[in-house]
């Protein structure tokens, strides 16, 4: 099998330049698992306190779920905490649960991504291979995202199959991910959503369980989860063959990291070329990478409207390219 191509820090760096990267804090990790749910009580509270801003608190909430599944990512790579035991149980009991993935499912799955990144072993290929699509084809994802259609094939449809006895990613067409990871994880799961649901009723306020965490988990978390696929890999020339093209970097405005691409997860390219450094310092390493001439190879996408915009093409074209693929 062929693994994905890759570089060593001293290719680039000397190593008094590579020692900033290794290093990891005790306190960074454990910070932004608080800051996340902090950021969701928050948006919670805007959302019973004054019930016409509830849009806005969806859109935050959903974008934090996601970010609870990005710290579980920075988790799986060990990042979270120096601490492995501490690392592994808040990317997991705090991170990965609550919004229906296991962290000792998950790990295996993604690493096996990175190992094989865009080659044909990748389980990730199937997010990023069918793109470019037209645009009515796009847009009718982003419709079944926003609608609750994924939520209910990968909370109902893929526990259910499970139950039965078939494989989880004959469920889905396009979530080998959440096939993983929300298949066997379905009791946890269950059991912390009632909890939220018993805490919001002590509360005195029931419905935001299921206003200001459910819906936001139908509706939001997998429209930016599908944006995120798109941007990290899809449309890439050359991601197979060039370590520093085996993913995309996308700058972010801070309203996109507010509602699409929170904890750094937009410096995509970094991560894949080194994938022990912590998120927190994937910014610096951006700008340390893009000093040396090897930088300009990475992709890099000016916001998420232009990954967008490269990830559709007209139906004609569109076709022909699925006709391709065979």
């Amino acid at each position: 099998m062929p693994a994905a191509p890759r570089i060593a820090p001293g290719q680039l760096f000397a190593p008094d330049e590579w020692t900033p990267f290794q290093s990891r804090s005790a306190v960074a990790g454990p910070l932004l698992v608080v800051h996340c749910w902090g950021v969701i009580a928050l948006a919670v509270a805007l959302g019973v306190w004054i019930p016409w801003l509830i849009p806005l608190s969806v859109m935050i909430i959903g974008t934090r779920q996601l970010g609870l599944a990005i710290l579980m990512h920075e988790a799986a790579h060990g990042g979270l905490s120096r601490n492995l035991k501490l690392n592994d149980f808040l990317g997991h009991w705090l991170c990965a649960v609550p919004v229906g993935a296991s962290l000792d499912s998950y790990r295996p799955y993604h690493l096996a991504h990175h190992r094989f990144a865009q080659q044909a072993e990748d389980p990730d290929l199937m997010l990023s291979a069918p793109f470019p699509v037209s645009p009515a084809s796009l847009r009718r994802k982003l419709i079944r995202d926003l609608t609750g259609q994924t939520f209910f094939k990968q909370r109902v449809l893929l526990p259910l199959a499970a139950l039965r006895g078939r494989q989880a990613a004959r469920a889905t067409d396009d979530h080998a991910y959440e096939a993983i990871v929300t298949g066997r994880s379905v009791l946890p799961f269950l059991l912390f959503n009632l909890a939220m649901l018993a805490g919001s009723a002590v509360a005195g306020v029931w419905w935001a369980f299921f206003v200001l965490w459910l819906l936001p988990m139908a509706t939001w978390f997998p429209m930016v989860t599908r944006i995120r696929n798109i941007a990290e890999h899809a449309c890439v020339e050359g991601s197979a063959e060039d370590a520093f093209r085996a993913a995309r970097t996308t700058r972010a405005n801070w309203l996109e990291r507010a509602f699409i691409a929170p904890y750094w997860v937009n410096f995509h390219a970094e991560h894949h070329l080194f994938m022990h450094v912590p998120c927190w310092k994937l910014p610096a390493l951006h700008r340390a990478v893009h000093t040396r001439p090897e930088g300009e190879r990475m992709e890099v996408a000016g916001g998420y409207a232009e990954v967008l915009e490269r990830a559709v093409a007209p139906r004609r074209d569109a076709d022909l390219m699925a006709m391709t693929r065979g």
